[in-house]
């Protein structure tokens, strides 16, 4: 009855993705959704970008067993980072009427900037994308009771994300997502119901995870822990900035004042309704605390579906499993779409600008399937955590790309060549600490952010302004 459900959802997900596709005549269609999506609908597709993989598996495991002091970057950091970057997107960057991120950059400074900063946001979707891929490898492996790989799961889940976000681009995307919050949110809720029944309420896992020192969020009075805390904390909320799926989501909505409020509402949704998976998870230690604790120790990803699978009845399963699938599919062809369409328009279009839209919508599709194939073997080479492959994924944009992001749109004096210093020095600084310090008091991305700042300040200051620059604040 599992297998049946799981692959009568997934066709008819595919279904309507392809049905959708039909609508989609162009490339503003197809990146932006011709920019005319209504208030739910973007709240929902801010929401179902962000509540993933990691949401799921990656911060459930790691509250299990850090706690609150251990997700500090995700929720509270992504959260924050929607917030800020709906007030910021909506105010600044929404009236330009442009594609990608990307194009501001190109706008604000020049062609070389512009190609630089869309290399490191493709490269930080690397980790981001793969994560989701190898929680849908995941659950094609428990859901089939190891009939089917892992790895053989993670081609299977690619092709089926492949399938219908190459077809209908954004405008498929938003309709599954707004269909798939309501799929997460009544499965997680009703999961949490079960489990709080087997726990003998919520009030007694909340209190042993008390007890258990779990609900601390701040470190100690030590350096070196309120370092690596900020660290966290920044990378994923300014480094989640410069992104496209993030800029992708808020520039579809009909109006500024809509894009401003469905990310609000949709990164407020998340913060609370992240806090679910993390209560399911935790209550598995209460519930069979021998085989849960050994478990965390091993391998704390399969702390939520062996709860699920082994403890709970088929409907139950059912409904997990179905949310599980929304969370990590529409996640997945977000996070697909971004940096593919953003490849497609700053790097492939600048070769080729006099290109037809019918063409430059052929180059976005084989994009995609392009970066499906790199992230698809990324996934299966890598090792790292869920949690840990989202969490990385920002370093990138946060040292190479958030500093002329930000100055560009609220400092006029900021100049092409100091945005340019800044992706060289902010870029170098965190590799060079990365690679050559073993154990560095600050963290290398946070140097990074530093010496990007600091280059952007003093090569602006020493060089003159280009006069053709846009400046949104003034726009």
């Amino acid at each position: 009855m599992l297998v049946t459900f799981v692959l009568a959802y997934l066709a008819l997900s595919i279904a309507i993705g392809l049905f959708v596709a039909t609508r989609v005549h162009n490339t503003k269609d197809f990146a932006v959704a011709g920019r005319h999506l209504p208030l739910p609908v973007v709240t929902a597709t801010v929401f179902a970008t962000w509540f993933g993989a990691e949401a799921v598996f990656g911060v459930s495991a790691t509250f299990v067993k850090e706690g609150l002091r251990g997700v500090v970057a995700d929720p509270f950091g992504s959260s924050m980072c929607l917030v800020i970057a709906g007030f910021f997107f909506a105010s600044q960057l929404y009236k330009l009427n442009i594609i990608t991120i990307g194009d501001f950059y190109r706008m604000r400074y020049n062609r070389p900037v512009e190609v630089l900063t869309t290399l490191c946001i493709v490269a930080s979707y690397l980790g981001w994308v793969s994560a989701q891929i190898k929680a849908l490898g995941l659950i094609f492996n428990v859901v089939t009771n190891g009939a089917i790989s892992p790895e053989m799961g993670m081609v299977i889940g690619t092709a089926i994300v492949l399938t219908y976000t190459t077809f209908g681009g954004m405008l498929s995307v938003a309709i599954l997502d707004f269909i798939q919050m309501g799929v997460i949110m009544g499965g997680m809720l009703y999961i949490g119901y079960v489990v709080s029944g087997m726990t003998g309420g919520v009030a007694p896992v909340i209190d042993h995870a008390r007890a258990a020192g779990k609900l601390d969020f701040f470190p100690p009075a030590d350096l070196a822990m309120w370092l690596t805390f900020i660290g966290a904390w920044m990378t994923m909320m300014l480094g989640s900035i410069p992104q496209q799926d993030v800029f992708q989501r808020i520039t579809s909505a009909k109006t500024a004042k809509i894009a401003i409020w469905g990310s609000v509402l949709g990164a407020t949704i998340y913060f609370c309704f992240t806090f679910v998976p993390m209560f399911i998870a935790y209550s598995a230690t209460l519930i069979d605390a021998k085989v849960f604790t050994e478990l965390v120790e091993k391998d704390s990803q399969m702390v939520l579906p062996t709860l699920v699978v082994s403890h709970m009845p088929v409907v139950a399963q059912v409904v997990f499993f179905g949310a599980v699938l929304s969370a990590i599919m529409s996640c997945s062809s977000a996070t697909l779409l971004a940096p593919s369409v953003t490849f497609a328009e700053n790097i492939v279009k600048g070769f080729y600008p006099h290109m037809s839209d019918k063409k430059f919508l052929l180059i976005m599709r084989i994009t995609i399937v392009c970066f499906a194939c790199v992230v698809l073997m990324f996934a299966l080479n890598s090792q790292a955590s869920i949690f840990k492959m989202v969490e990385n994924a920002y370093k990138v944009t946060l040292a190479g790309a958030f500093v002329p992001l930000f100055f560009g749109a609220f400092w006029r004096r900021s100049t092409s060549a100091g945005a340019m210093a800044a992706i060289i020095f902010g870029i170098g600084g965190w590799l060079s600490v990365e690679f050559l310090v073993k154990e560095s008091l600050v963290p290398p991305q946070l140097i990074g952010l530093g010496a990007s700042a600091l280059a952007m300040i003093v090569v602006s200051l020493l060089t003159k302004p280009h006069h053709n620059a846009i400046h949104p604040s003034h726009a």
